[in-house]
């Protein structure tokens, strides 16, 4: 194996590390998420049915 293959080798070998090592980072994010109840759709979650508050900028004042 000549020099530069190896070194080729090794740099593709740290990126697929540093890849893993994003992934993990990300998942472990996604589970330690606040406010986000187990089973709970999170683009919904927080949702309130029925009438909803004017926004303040078209609120009669």
């Amino acid at each position: 194996m000549t020099p530069a293959k190896r070194q080729r080798e090794r740099k593709r070998e740290e990126q697929l590390k540093e890849k893993e090592e994003r992934k993990r980072k990300r998942r472990q994010e996604s589970e330690n998420k606040v406010g986000v109840e187990a089973g709970v759709d999170p683009d919904i979650a927080g949702i309130i049915p029925g009438p909803q508050p004017l926004p303040e900028e078209d609120a009669v004042v």
